[in-house]
């Protein structure tokens, strides 16, 4: 594409991009790039977007499926790599990105194979387990800091311990972060602060860094006395991203230094807020405590006053009193009780006379007489009334009542069965027939067979 004039024809940003990506793309060959990987990713298209960094600047690729399948290792995040690139320029962003065709481990690689060796190697041992751990204290006395006196992390801690809780004294270890020998100074340190035992916790921190940076704290004699101290060690090592042997070995792993200062430290206005309502809460108990005293106090005193000679006489002497009355007032009831008991006995005695008891048998006798009397007279009224009854009822029933209304009984002579049919009687039967008044006799001269 020509290049303008400048004259002052402006170009549209689709123009600009189009010249920038003929630039980039036709007229850099394929390049070779070391770097760190981050921000790595691979999602379901199997397509590896990451980015590649140094120690100031970083740059955008990516490396799609058909290439990345070739690859004899697994990319992550901290992989120190080289990659054969082609640059690649996305217009419709304004964004380029470098297209990796291949990408090669150097270096962090096999430090990374190191570390997980070693951290195997411990983990089996046993050294990272919890029963291992101490828990650093509420509010130390003393903090000690294992680290580079010259280093951004030690002004970071000290930074955040001044915020946080000034009262609480330092005590620096300056130790080398990094190098060849670095790693046994570190544990030197760690044993040194251990057998002295000035601080009641120690950090230990560093900076930021790549793997091959932080690698003295990967070192087993670091992982070793970290175990071996009888104090309570924090690290605050790298970034929040970065792991190291140290951090699993470490009684509490804190994402950076000024994070690990931050865990080892109260916050001091809360610590005062506290400190001042349990001083007001102390004075509260310390008041309760005298007035509970005090109140003990009186009441020995009054115990004191009525414990005394004359208290105790004047005490005696009511109580001889009371049982005085106590006294009287139970023989006199008991007296009284013996004269009512007294009185029913002579009531009963009196009753139980043999004057009163033949007044009362006389009295039971006349009752019973003239109980007797009324029974006899009402015996008398019954007879009576049922005589008339059946005297009325034997009238009714009686024969002569029957003649009398002119009837006639007749029976023959020498027998006294009464006739009541002609079928009874034969020709000169002698009869003999009562009248109400007198009788006849009489003979049967004829029969009459139709009556």
């Amino acid at each position: 594409m020509a290049l303008p004039s400048e004259d002052r024809i402006p170009l549209s940003i689709s123009q600009l991009n189009n010249m920038v990506k003929d630039l980039l793309e036709n007229n850099l060959p394929p390049l070779w790039i070391e770097g760190e990987i981050s921000n790595f990713a691979k999602p379901a298209s199997g397509h590896m977007y990451f980015s590649l960094k140094d120690s100031s600047c970083q740059v955008r690729a990516v490396m799609f499926r058909n290439r990345n399948m070739l690859l004899d290792f697994k990319p992550e995040n901290g992989s120190h790599v080289l990659a054969k690139v082609r640059i690649g320029f996305y217009e419709a962003r304004g964004e380029f990105q470098l297209l990796v065709d291949r990408l090669e481990e150097i270096g962090d690689g096999q430090l990374q194979q190191q570390f997980e060796h070693l951290k195997k190697k411990l983990v089996t041992e046993g050294l990272f387990d919890e029963s291992n751990k101490q828990e650093p204290p509420t509010l130390p006395s003393r903090i000690g800091v294992i680290t580079s006196p010259t280093g951004a992390a030690i002004r970071d801690v000290l930074s955040v311990l001044e915020r946080r809780f000034p009262a609480i004294p330092v005590t620096i270890y300056p130790v080398p972060v990094q190098g060849t020998d670095a790693a046994s100074k570190i544990a030197q340190m760690i044993h040194k602060a251990s057998e002295h035992k000035l601080c009641d916790v120690l950090l230990l921190v560093r900076g930021g860094g790549s793997l091959e940076d932080l690698w003295s704290f990967n070192e087993e004699a670091v992982a070793r006395a970290i175990v071996a101290c009888h104090i309570p060690i924090v690290t605050g090592i790298g970034h929040e991203t970065d792991t190291t042997i140290a951090d699993f070995a470490a009684d509490v792993r804190a994402p950076t230094p000024s994070a690990a200062a931050e865990l080892v430290t109260p916050d001091q206005s809360s610590y005062l807020q506290s400190y001042d309502y349990y001083t007001d809460r102390l004075l509260q108990l310390m008041q309760q405590h005298f007035q509970q005293r005090q109140q003990q106090l009186n009441w020995l005193g009054q115990r004191l006053k009525q414990q005394h000679p004359r208290s105790r006489l004047a005490q005696l002497k009511n109580r001889r009193i009371d049982l005085d009355k106590r006294l009287f007032n139970v023989w006199k009831n008991r007296l009284l009780s013996k004269q009512s008991a007294l009185r029913l006995k002579l009531s009963h005695l009196h009753q139980h006379t043999p004057a009163s008891l033949v007044s009362q048998k006389r009295q039971q006798l006349q009752a019973m007489i003239e109980r007797l009397k009324q029974s006899n007279i009402n015996q008398q009224r019954i007879k009576q009334h049922k005589l008339a009854s059946s005297a009325r009822t034997l009238n009714a029933l009686s024969p002569l009542q029957t003649l009398a209304r002119g009837y006639a009984i007749v029976n023959r002579l020498q027998d006294t069965n009464n006739i009541v049919s002609s079928q009874q009687l034969a020709v000169d039967d002698i009869l003999k027939i009562h009248f109400h008044s007198g009788a006849i006799r009489s003979r049967v001269i004829e029969l009459d067979p139709d009556k």
